[in-house]
């Protein structure tokens, strides 16, 4: 293990904010991570888990107590089941899948980040969650002080959400098991209607699975939302705010506000209406680019908040704060954050 004091902690996030961790540790193997963590509970030292960074928004004042850099390795494949260890770069082990021929992930080519961090955020894009295809989660159990196998359904998933994300001090999560499909060289049925769209084909159909990969960078790529140093567009945690999931009478209050508008709306469980964050912002004269300071809105996507090259995490804030009271005011919809915030909050 590595370890390093008062280690600066913004090059090891997308967005490049947040101050330094008092103490910095870097984890290469699943014993190195528990043994980290088993110190720093024992210690009753503050834990953070960091990954690739992708999914942070850490305070300018940075994190008074252990950061754990998670940097395992592991692609481990026999026929359609596969292993990654929680350090793998989930973009990198989505193009291996590809190139092996198995479905199932394809969708979410090119999405920031680490394999473990995965079923945390119920990582999904284009039609396609983790959920569908993880079937146990190999995690570190801090309450129990053991290591342990959760299956699909312990593992609680819903929307951007899960067990982890509930219980976020309990679960480190050290593997992650997927069943993916041998499709004959082709993708998952598409299911969402821009990707549809911009490969000529309807919902539910299949296409090449390369071609499926590469249309979804493309895609990604024009919304600034595949990493890139000289792209300041990218210098973001993605979707800043989740799409709205509201109850049928918080939609049908929402509609009465939309004054001949027509939002987009996607049936959800138990009820409820989806709605897009995205539409909402902009309608509330949030375009893509505004802002004027060292921390706008990307150009190419209303939904990424960006640091231009010399914001702080305050100045990131301050623009989100705005775009949400701003979409409150419009449409009475409560935009919530995606990003897992450290030493801050809206």
């Amino acid at each position: 293990m590595q370890v390093l004091q008062n280690a600066p902690l913004a090059p090891l996030t997308t967005l490049r904010l947040g101050g330094p961790a008092r103490r910095l540790v870097t984890a290469t193997t699943d014993d190195e991570v528990v043994a980290a963590v088993r110190e720093a509970d024992a210690a009753g030292e503050p834990l953070l888990l960091l990954g690739g960074g992708s999914n942070l928004v850490i305070g300018d004042a940075g994190f008074d107590g252990t950061a754990l850099r998670i940097a395992t390795r592991g692609f481990d494949l026999d026929g359609t089941r596969l292993e990654l260890a929680a350090g793998e770069v989930w973009a990198d082990a989505v193009a291996r899948t590809v190139g092996a021929g198995l479905a199932g992930v394809e969708f979410l080519a090119g999405i920031p980040g680490s394999a473990g961090a995965t079923p945390v955020q119920n990582v999904g894009a284009y039609g396609q969650e983790v959920a569908e295809t993880i079937t146990e989660v190999v995690a570190y159990d801090r309450r129990a002080g053991e290591t342990v196998v959760l299956t699909n359904a312990e593992c609680a998933f819903s929307y951007r959400h899960s067990r982890f994300k509930a219980d976020p001090h309990r679960y480190v999560v050290l593997r992650v098991r997927f069943a993916l499909e041998d499709a004959a060289g082709q993708s998952s049925p598409v299911k969402y209607a821009e990707v549809a769209r911009t490969l000529g084909v309807v919902a539910g159909e299949r296409v090449d699975l390369a071609t499926a990969a590469d249309t979804v960078l493309a895609l990604r790529a024009g919304k600034g939302m595949v990493l890139d140093p000289e792209d300041h567009d990218t210098w973001s945690a993605g979707s800043f705010f989740t799409n709205p999931v509201l109850s049928a009478e918080q939609y049908a209050a929402f509609a009465a506000r939309l004054e001949g508008l027509t939002a987009p709306a996607f049936p959800a469980p138990d009820g409820c209406t989806k709605t897009s964050a995205a539409w909402l912002i902009d309608k509330a004269g949030f375009t893509k680019g505004y802002g004027t300071g060292p921390a706008t809105l990307s150009t190419k996507h209303t939904l990424a908040l960006t640091n231009r090259g010399s914001a702080t995490t305050e100045d990131l804030l301050a623009l989100a704060r705005e775009v949400r009271d701003g979409v409150r005011a419009a449409f009475g919809v409560e935009l919530v954050n995606e990003p897992v915030m450290v030493g801050v909050a809206l």
